[in-house]
C-alpha cells in the first residue's frame, strides 16, 4: 500500500468473528490501533486479550444511541483519537415478503441501516477534529440486486448504499470519504447453515470468499483509495455479472 494505518485508530463493529474479526487482525498487522465492538462479550474479550494493547474491546448494541457515543467517548479517552469507523455489523435474515413479520423486518432495517447511520452521526465531531478520515461501511451484492426470500436483508443493503452516497456528498467538506464494500458470499458464521456448494455454481470464480480477502480490499479502501467516496467496492467473484452457461459446442 502506497499509504499507512500506522498509528491510526479504527473503530470495527461487529468485530468479534467473522469477517469483524479478520478487520480488526488486519488492521493490528497495519499498524493501527483498534477499538472492537460488539454484542459477543466472550468472543470479542479473547480477541482483544490476543491482540494486546492495540486492541480494546467493548459491549454495543448497535441500534442504541447511548451506546454509540458511550464508545466513542471510550476511544477518545483511552486512544486520544479517531480516525476511522468501519460499520461491519450486520444480521441475516431469510424470509418472503409475506412470511416475514414486521418485528423481524425491523430488527434488521435497525442493525443493519440505523446502527450504520448512528455510528457515523457519532463520529463525524471526532473524525473531523482529526482532520478528516474515513467510514466504510459494509453492505453486500444484496445491496446490488435482489434476491428472492430475503427482502428485509436485502432492503437493509440497498438502502444503506444510499446512504453511503448521501453521506459522501455532506461529509467531504470535512475531510471524511465515505465508501461502501458489498461482499458476495464469503465464509463466516452468517453462512454457517447455508449450502454454499449451490451459491457458487455459475458464478466466474467459483467458490465462497474469505474473510482475509475482504480485509484486504477494507485495508486499501481505508488506507489508499483517497480519491474515492461514495463508490462501491465489489468483492464477489464476479457473482453480480450473472452466471456463466456451459461452453455449448457445435460439430458440422
Amino acid at each position: 500500500m502506497r499509504n499507512t494505518l500506522d498509528g491510526s485508530v479504527v473503530i470495527v463493529t461487529g468485530a468479534a468473528r467473522g469477517m469483524g474479526e479478520a478487520h480488526v487482525r488486519g488492521l493490528v498487522r497495519s499498524g493501527a490501533r483498534v477499538m472492537a465492538t460488539d454484542i459477543l462479550d466472550t468472543e470479542g474479550a479473547a480477541l482483544a486479550a490476543v491482540l494486546g494493547t492495540g486492541v480494546i474491546y467493548r459491549h454495543h448494541d448497535v441500534r442504541r444511541s447511548d451506546d454509540w457515543q458511550r464508545i466513542v467517548d471510550d476511544t477518545l479517552s483511552v486512544f486520544g483519537r479517531v480516525d476511522h469507523l468501519v460499520n461491519n455489523a450486520g444480521v441475516l435474515s431469510a424470509g418472503g415478503i409475506t412470511e416475514t413479520t414486521e418485528a423481524e423486518f425491523r430488527r434488521v432495517m435497525d442493525i443493519n441501516l440505523i446502527g450504520c447511520w448512528l455510528g457515523m452521526r457519532h463520529t463525524i465531531a471526532a473524525l473531523t477534529a482529526t482532520g478528516g478520515g474515513s467510514i466504510v461501511n459494509i453492505s453486500s451484492t444484496a445491496g446490488m440486486q435482489g434476491y428472492a426470500g430475503l427482502g428485509a436483508y436485502v432492503s437493509s443493503k440497498w438502502a444503506l448504499r444510499g446512504l453511503t452516497k448521501t453521506a459522501a456528498l455532506e461529509l467531504g467538506r470535512h475531510g471524511i470519504r465515505v465508501n461502501s464494500i458489498h461482499p458476495g458470499p464469503i465464509s463466516t458464521p452468517m453462512l454457517a447453515d447455508v449450502d454454499t456448494s449451490t451459491i457458487v455454481v455459475g458464478q466466474p470464480i467459483a467458490r465462497i470468499g474469505e474473510p482475509q480477502e475482504v480485509t484486504d480490499l477494507l485495508l486499501y479502501v481505508l488506507a489508499d483509495a483517497t480519491y474515492s467516496t461514495g463508490h462501491e467496492f465489489v468483492i464477489d467473484g464476479g457473482a453480480t455479472l450473472g452466471r456463466v452457461d456451459p461452453v455449448v459446442t457445435t460439430h458440422r
